[in-house]
């Protein structure tokens, strides 16, 4: 498992780039309101609270049994698909008190999901230790497992699907991300040049 720090730093430098990349251009001309100001904290501190959402057991058991498992509360592990359903509620409730408006909580609650699945990304290349189909399937998987494929020790087609799959993984992350921060207000956009 990464440190928290990591978590947080991958999530708002990689993932929430448009964020950044706003803050960064209406700092300089700016253009930063006090209202701009506390919507991109209430953003980046959803967004960085999720992120971190799969460990908060380590937190309990260093203070209960003084050890830090983090992957499982009970029988249900927190590194799965399902425990990621929290994150997506824990944003739908933040944006519903912080916009009022059903439609903008979806999106930030998107935008929560995507600092969730983050955070199984980063724990998949570091140990490949989750347990993304619980309850369907009980055992790890590694979506980075399959990117360590090599084309000798496998046929053309699967070698192509394994690599496919892993980066779409990646790519399907950072696209619910863009998806979600272009609804909220954050973009790069296209210019012609004329």
């Amino acid at each position: 498992m990464p440190y928290p720090v990591v978590h947080v730093l991958f999530f708002v430098l990689c993932i929430s780039a448009p964020a950044v990349y706003a803050i960064i251009i209406s700092i300089f001309r700016r253009k930063l309101s006090l209202m701009d100001s506390i919507q991109i904290l209430l953003l980046l501190s959803i967004g960085s609270l999720s992120a971190l959402l799969p460990d908060v057991p380590a937190v309990y058991n260093l203070i209960v049994n003084d050890n830090v498992r983090h992957c499982w509360i009970g029988p249900v592990p927190t590194h799965s698909f399902l425990f990621s359903f929290f994150a997506l509620l824990y944003g739908m409730l933040a944006g519903l008190i912080a916009y009022g408006k059903f439609r903008k909580a979806v999106y930030l609650g998107l935008f929560a999901e995507a600092a969730f699945l983050s955070h199984l990304w980063l724990d998949d290349a570091h140990e490949g230790n989750c347990v993304y189909l619980y309850p369907i399937y009980n055992k790890s998987i590694s979506v980075f497992s399959l990117m360590a494929v090599t084309f000798p020790e496998s046929d053309l087609f699967n070698y192509l699907v394994k690599s496919f799959v892993s980066v779409f993984c990646i790519a399907f992350i950072i696209m619910i991300s863009l998806f979600a921060l272009s609804q909220l207000g954050f973009e790069f956009r296209y210019r012609s040049e004329k």
